[in-house]
């Protein structure tokens, strides 16, 4: 028997995150740029530089997983999805237009790109006119809002609680019967990536144990994630866990908004094995170097997951075209992922935000090391 208001404490709880995060980026960046900080440097350089590779690597291993397991599926009946993206280019393009939407109504969406360039544009002017006043003003502002966040999050108990077991009453088990080796190949491919490939990017970077810090990116962001099924939602809960890491807020303010947008790991996972697998059912034999173009041209697609409506199951078609994949196949696929989505979806925004915290410190750690400075001790496997 279900119990109504259970689900409710999940729905209050993210509704009340994805209200905030935005208002949160915005007076955080105008904020830590008006102030004439330190500001940025070859930490957020390097911080790009991980979410793209990242992002390009997951789509190579997604590859590999597909070669090694090739799988075929029976579809669904067709799926109906208005608005798909006609190439990458379109993509690309429907993100650069998204930079210069309404500032009001970028925060009201959510269009965290915008936002990004509007407060970056204000924080300059600010940092070049405002008076010493204003600037305490907007300090203010923004440690206001981010202890507003600090309560919101406290009463994440209650809302994990609801938002589990609605999963599990929406869900059930069935999805796991009719596409169980699907969703096995996804959720296996975003584990190797979260745990082999990730941390061994973190490790070229830092030259120590990576595990420490990825095991406490996954516990105390990727959980949250997991559950929540949105980047911009758990926002607000990667800056408060890169303020527990000692995070540089000039860099992390922008990075973490900026990753959920661009770090896009499990997007490409999900557009590389869902097309590849539509190659498989039909009949359709993809070589290597036709395979590599997809995970390039996944990445490219991740990367713009954010402003499509629909997230990374909306790219599939482009995807598929590539190897002239007939739309209505490529449309059944969609249909498929729409199936497993509630699970599919949870795994994908656990890599992808979990991410944005890993590699942030990653890069912050990195320069720690460039200056003398020593790593937080829980790298060494103690306590802090």
């Amino acid at each position: 028997m279900e119990i109504p208001i259970i689900p409710l404490f999940g729905s209050i709880f993210v509704g009340a995150l994805k209200a905030v995060a935005p208002i949160l980026v915005f007076v955080l960046v105008i904020s830590s740029l008006a102030q004439g900080t330190t500001g940025f440097d070859e930490r957020f350089a390097s911080v790009i530089f991980l979410y793209l590779l990242s992002t390009l690597l997951a789509g190579l291993v997604a590859v590999a997983a597909s070669f090694l397991f090739p799988l075929t599926v029976k579809f669904t009946g067709g799926a109906e999805v208005s608005q798909v993206p006609s190439g990458v280019g379109e993509v690309l393009e429907n993100l650069v237009v998204s930079m210069v939407d309404n500032p009001v109504n970028a925060l009201a969406e959510g269009n965290y790109i915008s936002i990004l360039f509007w407060a970056v544009l204000l924080g300059l002017i600010f940092k070049k006119f405002a008076t010493q006043t204003t600037k305490q003003l907007i300090s203010d502002l923004s440690e206001a809002v981010s202890s507003l966040v600090a309560l919101i999050i406290s009463f994440a108990p209650f809302g994990i609680m609801g938002l589990i077991y609605e999963t599990i009453a929406e869900s059930g088990l069935s999805i796991f019967v009719d596409y169980g080796k699907l969703l096995l190949l996804l959720v296996g491919t975003m584990a190797v990536v979260a745990l082999v490939l990730n941390p061994f990017l973190v490790f070229l970077a830092i030259r120590t144990n990576p595990y420490p810090l990825v095991f406490r990116c996954l516990r105390e962001s990727a959980v949250m994630a997991f559950f929540m099924r949105s980047s911009a939602a758990n926002i607000p809960v990667n800056m408060e866990l890169c303020k527990k890491l000692e995070l540089d807020e000039n860099i992390y303010s922008v990075s973490i908004p900026l990753g959920s947008t661009i770090n896009m790991d499990g997007a490409a996972v999900v557009i590389t094995i869902m097309t590849m697998t539509a190659a498989h059912t039909i009949g359709i034999s993809v070589d290597l170097p036709s395979a590599i173009v997809l995970s390039l041209l996944s990445t490219l697609a991740a990367c713009g997951t954010s402003g499509v409506a629909g997230g990374s199951l909306l790219l599939i078609p482009m995807a598929c075209s590539l190897f002239g994949i007939p739309q209505e196949t490529a449309m059944e696929m969609v249909g498929v992922g729409y199936i497993i989505n509630v699970v599919q979806d949870s795994f994908e925004t656990a890599l992808n935000s979990s991410g944005d915290v890993l590699f942030t410190a990653a890069a912050e750690y990195r320069h720690w090391l460039k200056i003398g400075k020593r790593l937080p001790a829980f790298l060494s496997g103690k306590k802090d």
